[in-house]
């Protein structure tokens, strides 16, 4: 008795994971992802400019930590980076919520200035 049970379970599990398979039809690609459009790119760069921002954020806090300058100093440069951030927004809006490359390239100029500030 207990190996028909054994057989009819086995059978029911079978049945269950043979009804999960999706099998796609005969001759049937899978759709490729779309390519990505000049948008997509402009959204990466305000993202990567974001990401720069938090980054130096984190390193200034670092740097208050370990003493390297006072907090008053390090709520300033804080602030220069909010500008930052609210200038790239700002741009963005302007945009379609991205940045072109020139764009970039200026507050990666104005972040490499700040950094400079925050290293010494």
């Amino acid at each position: 008795m207990s190996r028909l049970l054994r057989l009819l379970a086995a059978a029911a599990l079978a049945s269950t994971l043979a009804a999960c398979v999706v099998t796609r039809p005969i001759g049937q690609q899978p759709r490729p992802a779309p390519a990505p459009t000049q948008h997509d790119f402009a959204l990466e760069r305000l993202r990567q400019v974001d990401g720069r921002i938090d980054d130096m954020g984190r390193h200034i806090d670092m740097r208050v930590g370990q003493g390297a300058y006072p907090q008053a100093q390090g709520a300033q440069l804080h602030h220069r980076l909010d500008v930052i951030r609210e200038e790239a927004h700002s741009i963005a809006s302007q945009h379609d919520g991205g940045l072109s490359s020139p764009e970039q390239r200026m507050l990666n100029d104005e972040l490499d200035t700040a950094g400079h500030v925050i290293d010494e």
